[in-house]
C-alpha cells in the first residue's frame, strides 16, 4: 500500500506539471486566438503579380489579394500587416512563422498539402501559354514543339511544361515580370502564366497581342495556412462563404478579373 501511495503521488505530481505545459502548447497552437489577442494579422502577399498583388502608380499595394487581405482583417476586427513574399519563398515564409497566412495567388496541389493546408478557393483562373494572334492555337503539347516559352523558374507552370511539353523551348526567368518583359521585348515567342495576369498584360500593353494559345487547366487560388490551424481555417472558410453570399467576393473578382466567378469546392 505504501508503494502504491508513493506511485500515485508521483503520478499526480507529473500530471500537475504536464497539464500547464499541455495547456500552454494548446494555446500556442491556436492561431486564431493568437491573432485576435495580438490585434494584428500578418498576411503574406505577392507584389510582382498583377492583378493579384502589385504596386500601383502611387507605389501603394493593390490587387485582388491585397483587397481580400484588407477585407479579411476588417472582418476579423484586427489591424493588417502586409508582408511581401515571392512565389519561391511564400511557403517557407509561412512555415517560418514570418506571416500568419498567405493570400498570394497560391494553388492547391498534393505536394504542397504535405507542407501546408488550404482554405476553400477565393478565385479561379486558367493556366496556359499566351502569344500573338498570328500564332496557331495548340490543341495539345505537340503544338508547342519548338516554341520558346518564357516562364517563372520553379513555378507550377515551369514544372508542368517540363514534365508534359518536352518539345517546347522553356526559357526560365527569376520571376513573372522577367518572363513577361521578355515576351514584350520579343525575346521569347510566348509566355506561360495564369489568365488574370495575361489579362493585365494585355490591358497594360494594347499594342501587343496577348491571346491564349494553349490551355493547361483551371487553377483556383486559396488562402494558405500552417498544418494544425483548424480554427483559423474554419474561420476563413466562413469568411469566404459569408462574403460570397453578400456579393463582396464577386465584386472583387469583377474589379480585378472582369468577371464574377463560379468557384469549385474542395
Amino acid at each position: 500500500m505504501r508503494l502504491f501511495r508513493t506511485l500515485a503521488a508521483a503520478l499526480a505530481v507529473c500530471a500537475a506539471v504536464a497539464l500547464p505545459a499541455a495547456l500552454s502548447s494548446t494555446a500556442k497552437a491556436d492561431a486564431l486566438q493568437n491573432v485576435l489577442s495580438a490585434g494584428k494579422l500578418r498576411v503574406g502577399v505577392l507584389m510582382d503579380a498583377a492583378p493579384w498583388g502589385f504596386k500601383d502608380a502611387k507605389g501603394e499595394a493593390a490587387g485582388l489579394d491585397i483587397d481580400l487581405a484588407k477585407l479579411l482583417a476588417a472582418d476579423m476586427g484586427v489591424k493588417l500587416e502586409l508582408v511581401q513574399v515571392t512565389g519561391a519563398n511564400r511557403i517557407p515564409s509561412l512555415l517560418a512563422n514570418k506571416v500568419d497566412v498567405l493570400v498570394a495567388a497560391a494553388g492547391a496541389t498534393p505536394e504542397r498539402a504535405q507542407q501546408v493546408t488550404f482554405t476553400q478557393p477565393y478565385a479561379a483562373v486558367n493556366l496556359g501559354v499566351y502569344g500573338p494572334k498570328s500564332m496557331a492555337t495548340a490543341a495539345d503539347t505537340d503544338g508547342l514543339k519548338g516554341r520558346s516559352i518564357g516562364v517563372a523558374k520553379g513555378s507550377t507552370l515551369d514544372i508542368w511544361l517540363t514534365d508534359n511539353a518536352p518539345g517546347a523551348k522553356l526559357v526560365r526567368f527569376e520571376d513573372t515580370p522577367g518572363a513577361i518583359a521578355a515576351y514584350l521585348a520579343g525575346q521569347v515567342e510566348t509566355f506561360a502564366e495564369n489568365s488574370a495576369i495575361a489579362l493585365k498584360v494585355a490591358e497594360d500593353n494594347p499594342g501587343k497581342d496577348v491571346e491564349l494559345k494553349f490551355l493547361i487547366r483551371q487553377s483556383p487560388a486559396h488562402v494558405v495556412l500552417r498544418h494544425g490551424e483548424q480554427d483559423l481555417r474554419d474561420w476563413i472558410n466562413t469568411f469566404l462563404f459569408y462574403n460570397r453570399l453578400n456579393g463582396k467576393l464577386g465584386a472583387l473578382q469583377m474589379k480585378w478579373f472582369k468577371e464574377k466567378q463560379t468557384l469549385p469546392q474542395m
